[in-house]
């Protein structure tokens, strides 16, 4: 009986050990569709990050990561390295200069069309 209380005291702590390790954020990106969004949720597509899911009416992203293998600095940097300013980190603007120039969110660029911009080549 002993084992079973100290086996199970064993799980019940690894298993919020594990659960602190997770966390979730949201917080703001610039962009202005579906190719931002598929954009901004691929530059996330990193070990440590669980989840990533940018909404294009809001422009709110929100994170689940692994505190263990990547920062909440890290993820607003991989998501600036793409091109889109986030709350803590403005792209750099010769990355936002190669963006598609219907996602320029700076020049206050608006999507017509689909919103996935299939007509694009250079997704």
């Amino acid at each position: 009986m002993k084992h079973i209380i100290l086996g199970s005291a064993c799980l019940f702590f690894a298993l919020i050990a594990e659960a602190q390790n997770k966390v979730q954020i949201e917080f703001g990106v610039s962009g202005v569709c579906g190719m931002c969004e598929e954009r901004i949720e691929q530059a996330l597509d990193v070990p440590g990050v669980i989840m990533a899911d940018w909404n294009v009416e809001s422009k709110r992203l929100t994170v689940a990561y692994k505190t263990k293998k990547i920062s909440e600095d890290q993820i607003h940097q991989l998501v600036a390295d793409v091109g889109h300013d986030t709350d803590k980190v403005k792209a750099k603007d010769e990355v936002y200069a190669n963006i598609h120039g219907c996602c320029k969110y700076r020049e206050g660029a608006s999507c017509s069309g689909s919103e996935g911009h299939d007509d694009h080549d250079d997704h």
